[in-house]
């Protein structure tokens, strides 16, 4: 795994804990130190450590960099840190799965939304005009992507520059979703899990069974060529 091959990067960068108590970071040097702990506890955070099991990853940094000898093999251990990475990684999906369920109803429930078969929650928030494009259409779009915490995992605005990809080469929710739109038009898609990224999720923040809420405006449809998708793309 990617995230573990980074993970071990980091790990040889960090320093091992002092005896003293510090103080805030002051200079560049102690800012950047810092933020080395930071980017190391990011990528940490999908095994979501208990206090006792933080110790332990404490416990092998501290040996592995003050030249201890190690208590286990590593080279054993690699695969079973990969399993521990997966089934955490499930365990933090299925709890935030929870939680979608009644984002989901509530959304519903919002005056002018409308719940399709597939589970897609669709809001127009301005209509636009023309014609809708057909599944093999290409279009431009600029959206926001965010969970249902409100947390963003993605943005063409934050780029300053809209996306274009064919309309069957991307998530099932936005297949479905931008063929009810025309160009001009705004609309907020809620996408559960079915018809986004499923029981595997995507990258590091979208987990297993996420729930997606995206902001699509459809600047233009295209028509003809197959493009590339930059986002959110087809799952594997």
């Amino acid at each position: 795994m990617k995230k573990i091959a980074a993970l071990s990067l980091l790990v040889s960068l960090a320093t091992a804990a002092p005896s003293f108590a510090l103080q805030p970071p002051a200079t560049e040097d102690q800012k950047t130190l810092y933020a080395v702990g930071l980017i190391i506890a990011r990528q940490l955070d999908i095994f979501s450590l208990s206090p006792i099991e933080l110790e332990w990853v404490k416990e092998g940094l501290t040996d592995k960099l003050t030249g201890q000898k190690e208590q286990v093999d590593l080279s054993a251990y690699n695969e079973k840190v990969q399993e521990l990475a997966r089934l955490r990684r499930k365990a933090k999906g299925e709890k935030q799965a929870a939680g979608s369920k009644e984002y989901l109803l509530k959304a519903a429930a919002e005056k002018g939304a409308v719940k399709t078969d597939s589970g897609l929650v669709y809001l127009s928030l301005k209509e636009g005009e023309g014609a809708t494009p057909a599944p093999t259409d290409t279009v431009k779009v600029h959206y926001r992507g965010t969970l249902t915490d409100g947390k963003e995992f993605d943005s063409s605005y934050k780029q300053n520059k809209p996306v274009d990809f064919r309309l069957d080469g991307v998530i099932k929710c936005w297949t479905e979703g931008l063929q009810k739109m025309k160009p001009g038009g705004k609309a907020k898609l809620v996408c559960p899990s079915t018809i986004a990224y499923g029981e595997t999720g995507y990258r590091e923040l979208i987990l297993p069974g996420a729930t997606l809420v995206f902001e699509v405006e459809l600047l233009e449809v295209l028509k003809s060529g197959a493009m590339s998708a930059p986002a959110p793309a087809k799952p594997a």
